[in-house]
């Protein structure tokens, strides 16, 4: 059977479908970009670079990604819109060429103690039917596996109201496979007698240790010592059984104290009312230590952790309960599950095992399903984003990430690579905003914004290839090549801080001795337990300084003044200059515009339709009342102390008729971790990820503590701006501090004096100490991946 040919030799005509081949992105104005234009390149791979705070994720994320779900979400009916997010179409002229966009971002997963790694991704729920369709003894449906499942029976009657009602009698059950001790948690929470009294003195000698509690409160110590239920003058440890159980437990019992009328309740109830019940963070920070002293959680006697019910335990498959099964390390699992032949659930165990050895093809085979989602860090929850998409058959999707080599040591950036790579070959587009070098060199096309951060940013400085940046004469092009050389001389330690037989996670009875005085980087392939080493055996506390990678708090009314505390003394002088209360000069407060109560825009809900925010026109977007604009300081009034920037207000509140020391100080210590152009009022949640690192750090500062404890510092920053961060660990560390950084850049162990080294490997492979010394002699020994990686570096 012969082809048919063509009679003529022409070349067809282009198809109309085939000039779809760019998103065309037109005066994209979101947030500080100005007036955007650009061509992204569609089935290839795009990195996004530039400093922090210059416009990558609001071009990437704010406009692009964001009107792309704007317009998917459109499709749905207007009874389904009523349930999802809505959003206002971004602030841009044209978009052109959009296709389905998929976000992995660097959103932490949720914190709720009963969201694991299992139930945050499929994993869990595959499990849980498998048990049910094969464990022995059978329990039930898949809800008898499920720890956040309670078990319900009920019965009665009910009145069905259609047509001619009637009454009828129905009984239900469900078998849920919650632990009723603990309710899922896998933790219960015990209040330490110890930290409320004193049991070896009486009452009436100040045996009460809780704060505010005076000898001569009527509410307090006094309705305890004259109640007459319990002796005042007896030492507590010689109350008798009945005299304990009144004292610690006793109902709420009315009672006469010098003719007035109290009620009496035992010393647990009471506290848990007044004290525990409360928002832990809205306390006085005396009380909030006491509560975190008081109060200790441990791990449920009944479910010994697992969170789940005696029955949902009892079912095994292999000699293996769930609960062994989520305790596994992913690896581990991922090998059980393959040994599993069984025909009558094979569909089931095929997608169970393409979905845990997408875990390990990511780098992630050393968690556990039952770790909880709380802890992961903001690179692992990118990963695990990213597992459900590795097996998809969609194409011509953009895949939009956001920096997806946070957390990973060099040695795993190349797997990262790959993978990009390999959702590119499939057909789809995808944009990556990041900073690694790694990662820029693979690009198929970049997009660099600049020149500088803020209102010094939000324009495209290049355009182009990966050798075109290096020679563009852009700040990301001078500083691609940077490679941060080793030192010639290391710091002396002026003394150690001592570990041992620490076994957190997944350490193996590590012992070691971290230098105290100098800088020392902690590194190792992630998982390796780094932070299970210095966050689990250095607590914060006493003279320990920790700055984690947890998100900063804070509503669209929070900015950089709020959060650091600088409003206070800036509020202060300003009351002081005019002779009036400093809550005038809080838009959260009485200074607030009463039209848009301090926000500076009002906000009309479409419900269905995107929401709206117009500028307030009574106080034109300045949130103050016009009152209070007239008060001012140094000749300026609070809204334009709050809208200028950072350098503009450290040289304001330094000298002159507005020179306010404890202002300056603040204004010092941001200067100081490079965020100098921030403005004082910008909102907390337009903030980049890098932005909110180094304000918590430069908030962090003004702590008293001789020992600093940084988790990947480098995270969201740019080349250029790692050569910064590297001067300031310097001054703290010659201030007298000591600096311990968990890091993976090779910039920073380069510079360190001193490394820890742990692996080889992640999870149970890991754990163990592989290398100590200084830079030099890691780079020398060659023995571990980190020195293999930071060779290879000081050698480029």
């Amino acid at each position: 059977m012969s082809k048919a040919t063509r009679a003529d030799t022409q070349s067809p005509a282009p198809h109309a479908a085939n000039s779809h081949d760019l998103i065309r992105v037109h005066g994209a104005r979101e947030n500080n970009l100005k007036d955007v234009s650009i061509e992204i390149p569609k089935r290839r791979l795009t990195v996004f670079t530039g400093v922090s705070g210059s416009g990558k994720s609001s071009l990437v994320f704010d406009t692009i990604a964001a009107e792309s779900q704007r317009l998917i979400n459109e499709t749905y009916s207007s009874f389904v819109q009523g349930f999802m997010p809505t959003s206002a179409r971004p602030e841009v002229d044209v978009l052109a060429g959009l296709t389905t966009a998929i976000i992995v971002d660097q959103q932490r997963m949720g914190a709720d103690p009963r969201s694991t790694v299992g139930t945050a991704t499929d994993a869990n729920a595959m499990l849980r039917i498998l048990f049910s369709r094969l464990g022995q003894p059978h329990i039930g449906p898949p809800s008898a596996y499920a720890f956040n499942v309670p078990s319900v029976r009920a019965s009665g009657a009910i009145t069905v109201e259609r047509g001619a009602k009637k009454a009828v009698k129905a009984t239900f059950t469900r078998t849920g496979g919650m632990c009723t001790r603990c309710e899922g948690r896998g933790t219960v929470s015990d209040i330490d007698l110890t930290q409320l009294y004193d049991d070896s003195k009486s009452i009436a000698e100040g045996a009460f240790t809780i704060p505010g509690w005076k000898s001569d409160s009527f509410w307090t110590v006094r309705v305890y010592a004259e109640s007459g239920l319990l002796d005042p003058n007896k030492p507590i440890r010689k109350f008798t059984k009945k005299e304990m159980q009144d004292f610690l437990y006793r109902e709420p019992t009315k009672v006469k104290v010098e003719g007035v009328n109290l009620t009496y309740e035992g010393l647990i109830p009471k506290i848990q009312k007044s004290m525990l019940s409360k928002d832990k963070e809205a306390m006085q920070p005396h009380i909030r230590a006491f509560v975190e002293r008081a109060v200790t959680f441990t791990t449920c006697p009944d479910c010994d952790g697992t969170r789940l019910s005696e029955g949902a335990r009892s079912s095994k498959i292999k000699k293996i309960g769930i609960a062994d099964a989520c305790a596994m390390q992913i690896s581990d699992l991922a090998e059980w599950v393959r040994d599993l032949d069984e025909p009558s659930v094979a569909p089931l165990l095929a997608a169970l095992r393409q979905s845990l050895d997408s875990f390990v093809e990511i780098g992630l085979g050393y968690l556990t399903l039952d770790r909880p989602a709380g802890t992961l860090s903001g690179g692992e929850a990118q990963r695990v984003k990213m597992i459900r998409h590795l097996g998809s058959s969609l194409t011509d999707v953009t895949y939009v990430f956001d920096e997806p080599t946070i957390g990973l040591h060099p040695h795993d950036i190349q797997r990262m690579n790959n993978l990009l790579l390999r959702l590119r070959d499939k057909g789809n587009t995808v944009l990556v905003v990041e900073h690694k070098p790694e990662t820029i060199t693979i690009a198929d096309h970049v997009v660099d914004l600049g020149p500088g951060a803020g209102t010094a940013g939000g324009t495209v400085c290049f355009e182009g290839t990966v050798e075109g940046l290096r020679s563009g004469g852009t700040l990301t092009g001078r500083h691609f090549d940077d490679r941060a050389a080793l030192k010639e001389t290391v710091r002396k330690p002026t003394g150690t801080l001592e570990i041992r037989g620490a076994t957190t996670h997944n350490l193996q009875g590590v012992d070691v001795d971290i230098p105290l005085g100098v800088l020392a980087v902690v590194t190792g392939v992630a998982g390796s337990g780094k932070s299970s080493l210095v966050h689990g055996s250095i607590p914060a506390g006493e003279g320990v300084v920790s700055v984690d990678q947890g998100a900063i708090r804070g509503s669209r009314r929070s900015n950089p003044a709020t959060y650091t505390g600088l409003l206070d003394p800036i509020r202060k002088a300003f009351a002081k200059a005019n002779g009036v209360k400093p809550a005038l000069f809080s838009a959260n407060s009485e200074g607030a515009c009463p039209t848009c109560n301090g926000v500076g825009v009002i906000y009309t809900d479409l419900a269905v339709m995107a929401g709206v925010a117009t500028t307030c026109e009574e106080c034109e977007g300045k949130r103050f009342q016009a009152s209070v604009l007239e008060y001012r300081l140094g000749g300026l009034d609070i809204s334009e102390v709050l809208a200028m920037s950072v350098t503009e207000a450290e040289a304001f509140f330094g000298a002159g008729e507005a020179h306010t020391p404890a202002a300056h100080r603040v204004l010092v210590r941001l200067a100081d971790v490079g965020l100098g152009y921030l403005s004082l009022g910008q909102p907390l949640t337009t903030l980049s990820g890098g932005e909110r690192q180094r304000l918590k750090l430069a908030t962090h500062m003004a702590e008293k503590g001789g020992v600093y404890v940084l988790d990947e510092p480098t995270t969201g920053l740019h080349l250029a701006d790692v050569e910064h961060l590297l001067g300031l660990l310097d001054r703290l560390v010659d201030s007298g501090k000591s600096v311990i950084v968990i890091e993976h850049h090779q910039a920073v162990m380069a510079h360190a004096d001193w490394i820890i080294d742990l692996g080889p490997g992640a999870g149970h492979d890991g754990g163990r100490i592989v290398f100590e010394g200084t830079p030099a002699d890691l780079v020398a020994d060659r023995s571990t991946l980190t020195g293999e990686h930071l060779a290879a570096y000081v050698a480029t």
